[in-house]
């Protein structure tokens, strides 16, 4: 099934159950939310009164409220014009934090938390009335992408301040990073929500590296490639889980596409701090020369050996794809080439040297030559005489 907590299409919820929010309180009727199945359903948190109030009726299990741009409807998780009820039930889905109306927005105070789960990530629409800060301090086990759709978010990481809206700018929230946020005039946003594995697995992988964590620039913007291709799909997911409703299955397969083409185009397009690592192993930016170094200083001594590239890439600290560029580019050459001039010099080192008795051909093939007429070849380009000529010249 494609909503949240969903059971019978994956088992568990992508979405576990968390600790109480900071920010805690019950229903009037003092019974707990019902969490031990999967995410908080809508007639959990909803106060028909109280939504009057705030401007937004319900009719069953669907909520409308003044906005017409209202996304995901047929999941509605959360509909309260309750404080304490919001940060309870919407904390409980992502992680617990404290939730506060500022520049006097308590009479305005209204929260609506949509969910299309799937495994692995789910896409989300959340809306506040009036103004609200939020602190969740650190996400913990996942990446949020934060789409404006109205309104506006001020953002505030350790390490940079940004302010979102609508065509202006996204933010990225890195779950090792705390965060505070403000969100102002009604804002409403689409949400999508990686699980922190998948995106350190993932990026380790690019990387080449060990699994770590990792953490993004908070910005996206909006006009730019990136931040269009992130509307796009987003836009698409969003359409599409409106379209199957709640009662319907996306198949594992087309769950897996859009998980996949999430993680590649933030992993590979948005700066983080494996981006260094993921450019150098795929060959997008050149191996440091001291790490081709290592290579050409491998390849003297175990010039003999057979030539295993995946090896080699492993020594420089890069993927072979990566090694063959920085070869072409540093040396001029690639590592096949290089390899073999090395023992076309280790030959001619070795006919200088050779004892009586002693034949070309075996001297050849324990340098690691298999096909004679080849090597006999390279070695007149390289020396201008065969090696025949070489060994009579010398004796």
């Amino acid at each position: 099934m494609l909503q949240c907590g969903s059971v019978e299409a994956y088992g568990v919820c992508p979405m576990p159950p968390h600790p109480p929010a900071r920010r805690s309180g019950r229903l009037r009727d003092e019974t707990a939310f019902p969490f031990a199945r999967g995410c908080t359903r809508l007639h959990d948190v909803l106060d028909l009164k109280q939504l009057r109030t705030a401007g937004v009726t319900a009719v069953g299990n669907e909520v409308s409220a003044r906005a017409s741009s209202v996304r995901l409807k047929d999941f509605a998780r959360v509909a309260t014009a309750r404080v304490d009820d919001a940060a309870e039930a919407i904390g409980r889905i992502f992680c617990p934090h404290d939730l506060t109306p500022v520049d006097h927005s308590e009479r305005d105070f209204s929260a609506h938390h949509n969910c299309a789960g799937f495994n692995g990530f789910s896409v989300n629409y959340v809306a506040y009335g009036g103004s609200v800060a939020i602190n969740p301090g650190c996400l913990d086990r996942f990446f949020l992408l934060q789409m404006p759709l109205s309104g506006s978010a001020a953002v505030r990481t350790a390490a940079r301040e940004l302010t979102t809206g609508p065509q202006h700018s996204a933010s990225l929230l890195s779950p090792t990073i705390p965060t505070e946020m403000t969100w102002r005039d009604d804002c409403a946003q689409l949400i999508l929500l990686l699980d922190r594995k998948l995106v350190e697995h993932r990026a380790a992988a690019l990387g080449g590296v060990a699994v770590q964590p990792v953490e993004f620039d908070p910005a996206v913007a909006l006009g730019g490639p990136l931040g269009q291709t992130l509307s796009a799909r987003i836009e698409q997911l969003v359409t599409t889980a409106e379209q199957l409703g709640p009662s319907k299955s996306l198949s594992a397969v087309a769950a897996a596409d859009w998980r996949e083409s999430f993680l590649n185009v933030l992993l590979n397009d948005q700066r983080h701090s494996l981006s260094s690592a993921i450019d150098v192993f795929n060959g997008r930016t050149e191996a440091q020369p001291a790490a081709l170094k290592r290579v050409r200083a491998y390849l003297e001594t175990r010039a003999t050996e057979p030539l295993d590239l995946a090896e080699l890439a492993e020594i420089a600290g890069t993927g072979i794809r990566a090694l063959q560029l920085g070869f072409r580019r540093h040396f001029g050459t690639t590592v096949s080439e290089m390899l073999l001039d090395i023992r076309l010099a280790h030959l001619n080192a070795r006919l200088k040297t050779t004892r009586p008795g002693e034949r070309i051909v075996d001297i050849a093939f324990d340098l690691g030559f298999t096909h004679l007429s080849r090597m006999a070849s390279a070695y007149r380009a390289k020396f201008g005489e065969s090696p025949k000529a070489t060994l009579q010249r010398l004796s």
